[in-house]
């Protein structure tokens, strides 16, 4: 039996050295904070870069000055990545959330689709809300109400918005068929619905 040939990427990874001039800017941005350097989407977003500017900045926000607590925040873009079965956001993120304060447990129930046992009501709430949101497509009265509890007005909806935000990465990493670094092992095994 001959083995399947290898097909070429839809994207070819890109290096700082190909980015022309309305890329170059947005590529050196990338560099200095991503651990995937221009890998990832950032492949992909370099290839409209107006669009990957404008996607950067929102990244930037949702990332770094967002009003959600970073532990919660990459809770839910975990929660996006196993929805998505992401292999490169759940690579990128899930060591960003281990730091961040997230339990190796939670964490580690996540990655098998299940609903970890062990939250915090705030760990809850984001698991509930986005969970919810991004299923069911609404957000029941009692789901709002637990998250009103424990979050401002405004941390709920920068919560919904690093949901869709995630969403949006991982189809853009989907459509391109983006992969783990070479060398590194994919996070979902081919099993794992």
């Amino acid at each position: 039996m001959n083995p399947t040939p290898a097909r070429p990427p839809r994207f070819p990874q890109l290096t700082m050295d190909q980015l022309d001039a309305t890329q170059k800017p947005l590529g050196e941005q990338i560099v200095k904070v991503s651990s995937i350097g221009i890998g990832g989407p950032y492949n992909s977003m370099l290839r409209s870069p107006v669009l990957g500017q404008r996607l950067f900045d929102l990244f930037h926000y949702l990332r770094w000055e967002t009003s959600v607590p970073l532990r919660l925040n990459e809770f839910a873009i975990l929660i996006i990545a196993r929805q998505w079965r992401s292999q490169v956001e759940w690579f990128a993120h899930a060591p960003i959330a281990a730091k961040a304060g997230l339990s190796a447990g939670i964490i580690a129930e996540l990655k098998t689709g299940a609903r970890p046992s062990d939250m915090a009501e705030d760990e809850a709430a984001v698991y509930d809300f986005v969970t919810e949101l991004t299923t069911a497509r609404k957000v029941s009265d009692e789901t709002y109400a637990k998250a009103k509890r424990v979050f401002s007005d405004q941390q709920i909806v920068d919560l919904t918005a690093v949901a869709g935000n995630y969403i949006m990465v991982a189809m853009l990493l989907a459509m391109s068929e983006a992969s783990v670094p070479p060398g590194k092992e994919p996070p979902f095994g081919d099993g794992e619905g």
